[in-house]
């Protein structure tokens, strides 16, 4: 009917219109002139030729090159694109006027048009056509999602992958063990309901995704649809939310509206913290994406999870979430996806290389020690740009090398090959750069060097030292790691002074480094003998490793600056320290740097020890000295059952007790 409305209105528009138009341009390019002014002019000589035009009633008059007209208001007008007229009114001796003046003259007659045929043409064609490309253009925008109170208004724009489409399964997700097994259920679930229906047991309507970008959320939900073979409805938060008040709220009911029809499925938000955030007085009271959550709220409460509906959403910000969201009904399990250990970098990287052609050389745990922190999108880029580096050199297979390359080309980029450093800035450089890595050779708390160069890069160094662990080390931290991660840091601007009595702003990033890890010390982790355990800021946006807010007054902040600055202050002469004292080595290495521009580990190690550096067979071995240990070497969890004592062994103990007690009046 609505289309119908417009149609009709607009026809009615159009034809109104066109007969505006036609009348306007014929008053445009014609002038009336009194029947009498004509006769006159008949008699005078001024008229060539009349035209009797009878369906009209009208006379056209066609005038001599002598005439001159001259209109109402007094002015002249050319005749050139004129035409004259004046209405019939049935004089009997016109025509014997006519001939005695010798002016020509003549009849027509137009075909009239039955009324029908008006009709149609003037009224129902035009309907017809402006209906017809209406409808075109409604189809087109319910395809496309709609557009603003036309077509497809609150159309859900959710892609849909229908039974096994996904493409995506558990053997692509490696790393999330823990994930898959709380998933594990909901696959059980749309493949069996009825075990749980029988008992009673209800599954969880929605389960939340949290964790780091990179880390796996979306794909672990595709897996989830795809290792239970039903449809699989994947859209986004911000897809949701339009200029236009009520939109978001409409494409909830419909996206729910289009689940129940294809029932058992998995509904997938990705950054639901886009329409999800907590609803306060800054929000304001009428908002779209207030609407929309209260619609997503309503629809979750609506379904039956009998049916086998199940709601996953991904976030790596749940603490901006609304509270009515994270209630039990709702989004009532969080499945923590977080960054993957050591084994699930190891497998990981398995997945990612399963199509890449790899030389026998390739350790995969090494690559994994020296990635700790990375998620799998990471290692995933890390695999394809040493590819690309094996193509790029040659080569029809990936090797260790081209590996250790790519994760050095994501953490410093690709080296400046145009850049030229003088003698002097070469000397500086090498110097930090030693500095550093004599620093964490000489200390038990540093993880091992692995390579060292004063090649400039793209990402602002013109050098760097890496450091590559051993084993796998958790977040967990010791108060004398993070003070040998800080002494580390502080080796570079040590080395500058201590050899070259000078200082460079090649350290700011050091330095950055090192304030960071000491005011996370003194503020979070409680390891400062002034304030002891006290926390004095907190987290903020823990998965985006996004800052932290002091949770302090003035002065204590201030009284936090002196404690960080003590902290910064005894690994600074620490570091000064070893190198004061190992600077015989250090010019070694140096010496060695600075002709080669690029060293490994082993070759310091071998500098240091006075072998070869050349004969060196496995460049990228442990450089960690004999006699310092790995922390925690010896730490080793214990399995042997510890038995409870029993009833009877602790009233006889306390009794013992009781007697052995000195005697008091109490």
């Amino acid at each position: 009917m609505s289309l119908i409305s417009w149609a009709l209105l607009l026809t009615i528009l159009f034809t109104y219109g066109s007969s505006y138009l036609s009348a306007s341009q014929e008053a445009a390019v014609t002038r009336e002139v009194k029947y009498s002014d004509f006769v006159t002019m008949v008699e005078d000589g001024y008229v060539t030729e009349v035209i009797f035009n009878r369906t009209d009633g009208v006379l056209e008059i066609t005038p001599t090159d002598a005439y001159v007209y001259v209109n109402e208001d007094g002015e002249v007008e050319d005749l050139g694109e004129l035409t004259l007229y004046t209405n019939e009114l049935g004089d009997e001796s016109l025509y014997a006027l006519l001939e005695s003046h010798g002016v020509g003259y003549t009849g027509y007659t137009a075909p009239e048009l039955s009324f029908v045929l008006t009709l149609l043409i003037s009224y129902v064609l035009p309907f017809v056509m402006i209906f017809l490309m209406f409808s075109l253009v409604m189809r087109i925008m319910n395809k496309k999602g709609g557009m603003g109170g036309l077509g497809g208004v609150g159309k859900a724009n959710a892609k849909v992958y229908m039974e096994k489409s996904t493409g995506v399964t558990f053997a692509d997700v490696a790393g999330q063990d823990e994930a898959k097994e709380s998933l594990t259920e909901i696959i059980d679930f749309l493949h069996s309901p009825e075990k749980y229906t029988e008992i009673g047991a209800k599954l969880p309507k929605g389960a939340l995704l949290v964790g780091p970008p990179g880390t796996g959320k979306t794909l672990l939900a595709k897996a989830v649809a795809g290792e239970a073979s039903v449809p699989f409805f994947s859209i986004s938060g911000s897809d949701f939310v339009e200029m236009f008040v009520g939109v978001g709220a409409s494409r909830v009911r419909d996206l729910f509206k289009e689940a129940a029809k294809v029932a058992p499925c998995i509904i997938f938000i990705d950054e639901i913290d886009t329409i999800g955030k907590s609803r306060d007085n800054r929000m304001g009271g009428n908002d779209e994406r207030e609407q929309t959550l209260n619609q997503l709220l309503a629809e979750l409460d609506g379904f039956d999870p009998t049916k086998g509906i199940i709601v996953l959403a991904a976030t790596n910000r749940p603490e901006v979430l609304d509270q009515a969201l994270l209630r039990p009904g709702r989004f009532d399990r969080r499945i923590i996806i977080d960054r993957p250990n050591l084994a699930g970098r190891i497998t990981t990287l398995e997945v990612h290389t399963r199509n890449i052609r790899m030389s026998d050389d390739v350790n995969l745990k090494k690559v994994a020690l020296a990635t700790a922190g990375c998620v799998g999108a990471d290692l995933a880029n890390l695999v394809n740009e040493a590819a690309l580096r094996a193509v790029r050199k040659g080569r029809k297979t990936v090797t260790q090398e081209d590996l250790l390359a790519a994760f050095e080309l994501v953490i410093a980029g690709s080296e400046k090959k145009g850049s030229v450093l003088t003698d002097f800035e070469k000397k500086l450089v090498a110097y930090h750069e030693v500095g550093h890595a004599m620093v964490a050779y000489k200390q038990k708390n540093a993880e091992p060097v692995q390579k060292i160069t004063i090649v400039p890069h793209t990402q602002g160094s013109l050098g760097y030292t890496l450091l590559m662990p051993e084993e796998d080390k958790t977040e967990l931290r010791t108060k004398d790691e993070l003070m040998g991660r800080i002494t580390v840091s502080m080796g570079g601007r040590a080395a500058e002074q201590v050899v070259l009595n000078t200082m460079t702003n090649g350290a700011a990033q050091d330095i950055q480094d090192a304030t960071s890890v000491a005011r996370n010390m003194v503020a979070m982790f409680g390891m400062s003998d002034k304030f002891g355990m006290m926390a004095l800021a907190s987290r903020r946006n823990q998965y985006l490793e996004g800052g932290y807010g002091m949770d302090c007054a003035q002065d204590t902040a201030a009284d936090l600056d002196e404690a960080v600055r003590e902290i910064l202050g005894q690994c600074y002469d620490k570091a000064v320290e070893i190198i004061e004292a190992h600077r015989e080595d250090m010019d070694k290495v140096v010496a060695y740097l600075m002709e080669k521009e690029t060293i490994t580990g082993g070759e310091m190690v071998a500098i240091l020890e006075g072998r070869d550096p050349a004969l060196v067979d496995d460049a990228y071995s442990s450089t960690r000295p004999a006699e310092i240990e790995a922390p925690a070497k010896h730490v080793h969890m214990v399995s042997e059952k510890i038995e409870a004592p029993v009833l009877e062994e602790v009233v006889e103990t306390v009794a013992e007790t009781v007697e052995e007690a000195p005697k008091t009046e109490e």
